[in-house]
């Protein structure tokens, strides 16, 4: 037999409802409907269907009378829900909130398309936690362009981010800003363009995604869209331009070398930011480094650092990047360098087999080859060269450990934040061809992410991700039943295991 720990009486007549009645000293619980004699609505009673005892609901008919009538998906939707309320996300969606909310919800948990939609919808509860009857595709399809233009999306994550700063105390800690890409089915969309595929698969039509996340805590700030051939460091210099929307404490902007520029570097000092930015090694990075290596011994006691596990040699100096002063750090790790040089080689052996056989090689590893197969080690010895090194930039002063601390440490938050992205929340592939529907599929998603993140942050004590509590609440059921002799509904919760009820209590004690 179940076990259930809540409970909720439904009669199949519409126009009833169930009544308290205290008699003795004692509750009880009547089915009565309202009728209109004489001009004055009055009550009949219909039947008696229970007590209620120490506030539990204790009801005439038994659970072997009653027969299952539907079991929702409940749990995990319920966790989701409470994280959306909080942070006012029903009100600031707007009039088509309930369906967007469906969507937010499914790309956290089992999202497919738009027009299996109807099908998930049908298997949760979703019906009772949002009061929509039914969810249509033309319904999903009018929701997204509720918020497809980009003044609403940018005016709803800033309120959305107003309301989580104010809800969770975040901290002035400062910006993690990276870029992504990912592809889209069919080349109809304008914002689709060839680019560079960060997966390193050729000829996919694809949008850059750009998001900024809370150093400290990860909670998303902002993200915005882009061609798919836009360079990542012009995707910088457009976010800037928008910032002023945003109610955002300046402090740190952390990026990877992949976006550092002098111009944004420029932009963001001149709007009080400071940065820490990786750059490049091309230019005239190269010939600075080899003369640091050359005249600094880089592996000595007062040059290591130790960050987390990893064991660093920093040098640093004053530099100049574009207009703007700061240090320039050299960082060198040991093992980083053996671990490229074992996968180079690795895909150099697998390239020698595939040319000895005939078969075709990676484009990027043709370089290391002659026309007879040999290895061409001069290339080989230049791609070696700085193995290992990285070339951090920052216009504050700041200690070495910090500096490590800053830029290794906070790129892996926003780095999840594109895991999440791209797997849990389900990004990609994008099935959308209409512009406008493509920035509105992005936007639903970065709001499934802002809910992961919260629910990340209220999971610290246990020490688990998101997706693991998910799963954990997805056997929480809501299970209707309908006794077809008294011709009532009921209505009740499956009984939490200890572990949910350990999750429910960590996220909310009013959950439970």
């Amino acid at each position: 037999m179940l076990g259930f720990f809540s409970c909720r009486v439904y009669n199949i007549h519409d126009m009833s409802y169930i009544r308290k009645i205290k008699r003795d000293g004692k509750i009880y619980l009547a089915e009565v409907t309202s009728q209109r004699i004489n001009g004055k609505v009055v009550q009949k009673h219909i039947r008696y269907i229970g007590k209620e005892e120490q506030g539990k609901k204790i009801f005439a008919s038994s659970i072997s009378n009653a027969e299952i009538d539907q079991v929702k998906l409940y749990g995990p939707l319920l966790v989701l829900h409470h994280l959306a309320k909080e942070i006012k996300l029903p009100e600031i969606l707007g009039s088509y909130h309930k369906e967007l909310l469906c969507l937010i919800y499914a790309h956290c948990l089992d999202y497919t398309s738009i027009n299996q939609m109807s099908r998930w919808f049908s298997k949760t509860d979703l019906a009772m936690l949002l009061d929509i009857p039914s969810l249509s595709e033309e319904r999903l399809l009018r929701a997204l362009d509720s918020i497809q233009d980009r003044e609403t999306i940018e005016r709803i994550e800033n309120e959305i981010f107003i309301q989580a700063r104010h809800k969770y105390n975040l901290k002035n800690s400062g910006i993690v800003y990276d870029v992504t890409n990912t592809y889209l089915y069919g080349k109809k969309c304008p914002l689709a363009k060839i680019g560079h595929d960060k997966d390193g698969v050729k000829g996919r039509p694809l949008i850059q995604v750009a998001i900024g996340v809370t150093r400290q805590e990860g909670i998303p700030i902002f993200h915005k869209t882009f061609n798919g051939n836009i360079h990542d460091a012009k995707t910088l210099e457009d976010i800037l331009t928008s910032f002023r929307t945003y109610q955002i404490p300046k402090s740190f902007m952390v990026f990877d070398r992949g976006i550092t520029s002098k111009n944004s570097v420029k932009s963001l000092k001149n709007h009080g930011w400071e940065v820490i930015g990786g750059l490049a090694l091309r230019g005239g990075y190269p010939r600075l480094l080899r003369q640091a290596i050359k005249s600094k011994k880089f592996m000595t006691l007062e040059n290591r650092v130790k960050q987390n596990n990893t064991t660093w040699y920093v040098v640093s100096e004053p530099h100049t990047y574009g207009e703007v002063r700061g240090t320039l750090s050299w960082c060198f790790n040991e093992r980083l360098r053996q671990e490229i040089r074992e996968s180079r080689y690795d895909e150099i052996e697998y390239a020698r087999e595939c040319h000895q056989e005939g078969k075709e090689i990676k484009s990027h590893m043709r370089k290391y080859f002659d026309s007879v197969g040999n290895i061409k080690k001069d290339i080989l010895k230049q791609s070696e060269e700085f193995d290992g090194y990285s070339a951090i930039f920052t216009t504050q002063k700041l200690g070495k450990k910090e500096i490590l601390k800053l830029y290794f440490g906070d790129k892996d938050i926003v780095e999840k934040a594109f895991r999440s992205l791209k797997g849990v929340v389900r990004v990609r592939p994008i099935r959308h061809w209409l512009y406008n529907r493509v920035i509105a599929h992005i936007f639903v998603c970065y709001l499934s992410y802002m809910l992961l993140s919260l629910l990340r942050y209220r999971l610290r004590p246990l020490g688990i991700s998101p997706v693991e509590a998910l799963r954990e609440l997805e056997t929480l059921y809501r299970v209707y039943l309908r006794d077809p002799k008294k011709e009532f509904k009921l209505e009740k919760t499956v009984t939490l295991t200890k572990r949910q009820s350990v999750i429910l209590k960590t996220i909310d004690k009013c959950l439970l």
